[in-house]
């Protein structure tokens, strides 16, 4: 039972080899030929330990024995022209390893950079920053890496072990059987080196994800850290997850670097083998002086790669655990998918509808109960409720940020689950409270909106988002750099900036998302302007804080505990005594004069 325990473990072991290079193929094949340069010259830089070895027989028998230079003169010359050789060999095989592990590891990265941008909003928000960071570059690292560094660092030591194992049959093969039979025993301790790492390492990378989002975490919030003084508590909270962290490496190396030790002492136990038994042969006359000292120094230059391939194994463990995450990421499916037969969304719509929309975030808490809308063509629906209520859940089913539970969402009778995502996307323009602004200038980030557009497109589009008066004030105007997440201007700023982008964009269906909300009156009333312009001929869904932009809106709908409790006008749901849009109309009138007494 044993045996077939210990047979199916190597089989595990070959298939899981198999397995992972057959899968980094295609990232090898476009530097084949540099990655079996890389591994043809670690034959020879492997192989010349042996050359070495083999010369110091002659050499010794010549001065020990026959007490003359003559014959073996040329022999240290030899022995430093191999390492010359070696030495360049093996700096052209480090380059080389460097070049083709770099660019196998960029094509994964650039891989994985493209999956993560299928994966739907939920995806993100279940997982922290440095979750993302270990997932999609971390592991790359450490696969690809490891991949090739190992397998060269296999092929060098195994014909560096071959060449040398020669060596020892040539000089003296009675020792070299008893050698031979003690390394094999020094490789029985690695069988379960895999198992003992695989749960560590998952433990371990999830703490390293955490890590890493306290750094993103503290880099985001660092205004909020300075004004609450909390830079004691996030240091206790970076400590923590440090220290447990550190505690997982130490269990890491418990159960890995006990490998060299073992090897060491197993291998030691030949040497002394070869020793008592060398000193038999020699005094036998069984085997000639420089022979026995040929062999001790083949036999020392072959334990000393097999004392670390413990290490190097485990590397190669490690090594395979980062591929098969990898590949486990790249092979899962994003929830929110393009349909069999998706069809492309036209630009133009008659009619948006709910049908009886049910959604919730987490099993058994509903978000949304039988939303019922119609929404026809140029509509402005003005959407408000309590904090909470689902209003910004309600706009994300739109784009399919989120899909719905049950129930549909259709355009001119056509679920959006039909179309396709690009089409649908691409039909539909979101300004956000927040909106996300990436590093580089104003005019890159207006111009993803559309990447074609004119220059006069674009001077139309800061002129409407009311921008170009802001952009005159500027040294380098719409070539501004403006810092990661728009850091360099101020939030009204970024919300005309993000408006510009939507202009660009110009698609027929426009969801604004408490755009004005965190923005001071001032700010406010330039957006509010520049809102307005955007709005014109749009189907309009409005997220709205402040009640008094929104008086003209076509239809208002009250969403309270996830139900629309009141539909109508502004002037109509006002008549609704005791009504919900009435008491929140109200409450912030009433606030207005107590602001403003």
């Amino acid at each position: 039972m044993e045996k077939l325990s210990a047979a199916m473990k190597r089989q595990v072991l070959e298939n899981m080899f198999v397995k992972n290079y057959k899968r980094m193929w295609p990232y090898i094949k476009p530097v084949w030929f540099r990655a079996l340069m890389t591994l043809l010259l670690a034959i020879p830089v492997g192989s010349m330990d042996a050359l070495i070895a083999w010369a110091i027989k002659p050499y010794t028998d010549a001065v020990m024995v026959e007490k003359t230079l003559t014959a073996s003169w040329y022999i240290p010359i030899l022995i430093i022209g191999f390492t010359v050789i070696q030495g360049t060999l093996t700096y052209i095989l480090n380059y080389l390893n460097t070049w083709v592990g770099g660019k196998i590891t960029n094509a994964l990265k650039i891989d994985l950079f493209k999956k993560m941008l299928t994966f739907e909003t939920e995806f993100f928000t279940s997982k922290n920053s440095g979750d993302i960071l270990v997932k999609f570059n971390t592991n790359a690292d450490s696969a690809c890496a490891g991949l090739l560094s190992n397998l060269k660092s296999f092929v060098q030591k195994f014909f560096t072990s071959l060449s040398l194992i020669v060596v020892l049959f040539i000089n003296s093969w009675q020792l070299a059987l008893v050698t031979t039979a003690v390394m094999l025993f020094a490789f029985l301790p690695m069988a379960s080196l895999k198992k003992r790492i695989s749960p560590v390492m998952a433990t371990a990378m999830g703490v390293l994800a955490k890590l890493t989002a306290k750094y993103n975490e503290t880099y985001a919030g660092n205004r909020t850290i300075i004004s609450y003084n909390l830079e004691t508590y996030q240091e206790n909270r970076y400590r923590d997850v440090i220290n447990r962290y550190f505690n997982f490496q130490m269990k890491l190396f418990k159960k890995t670097r006990w490998l060299t030790p073992v090897m060491h002492i197993i291998l030691s136990v030949g040497i002394a083998l070869a020793l008592w038994f060398g000193s038999h042969l020699i005094l036998t006359h069984q085997l000639s002086a420089g022979g026995f000292v040929s062999f001790l120094t083949a036999l020392i230059m072959l334990y000393q790669p097999l004392k670390s391939i413990g290490n190097t194994y485990s590397s190669v463990i490690m090594s395979f655990w980062a591929i098969e995450a990898c590949f486990n990421l790249m092979d899962s499916q994003p929830k929110i998918v393009d349909r069999p037969n998706a069809i492309e969304m036209p630009k133009t719509h008659k009619q948006i509808k709910f049908n009886d929309v049910m959604f919730n975030y987490l099993p058994d808490v509903p978000v949304l109960k039988h939303i019922n809308l119609t929404v026809n063509q140029g509509e402005t629906i003005a959407i408000v409720g309590n904090s909470g209520g689902g209003k910004t859940t309600l706009v994300n089913l739109l784009p399919r940020f989120y899909d719905v539970n049950s129930g549909s969402i259709t355009v001119d009778g056509v679920d959006i689950r039909d179309f396709t995502l690009k089409s649908l996307r691409q039909n539909i323009a979101v300004v956000f409270q927040d909106n996300f602004l990436f590093e580089g200038t104003i005019r890159e980030n207006i111009m993803l909106g559309n990447e074609n557009a004119t220059p006069e497109q674009l001077e139309r589009a800061t002129k409407l988002a009311y921008l170009d008066e802001f952009l005159k004030t500027l040294k380098d105007g719409i070539d501004t750099q403006i810092g990661e997440r728009g850091i360099m201007l101020s939030g009204g700023q970024r919300q005309r900036v993000a408006i510009a982008r939507a202009f660009l964009k110009n698609a027929p269906i426009l969801v604004l998302d408490e755009a004005t909300s965190a923005l001071d009156n001032k700010s406010e009333a330039v957006v509010q302007k520049a809102i307005e312009n955007l709005m014109h001929d749009k189907t309009v869904f409005v997220i709205a804080h402040r009640l008094s932009t929104i008086r003209n809106a076509t239809k208002i709908i009250v969403v309270n505990d996830g139900q629309i409790v009141e539909t109508g006008t502004h002037d109509d749901l006002l008549k609704i005594e005791c009504g919900a849009y009435k008491m929140l109309y109200d409450m912030q009138f009433k606030t207005n004069e107590d602001n403003n007494p």
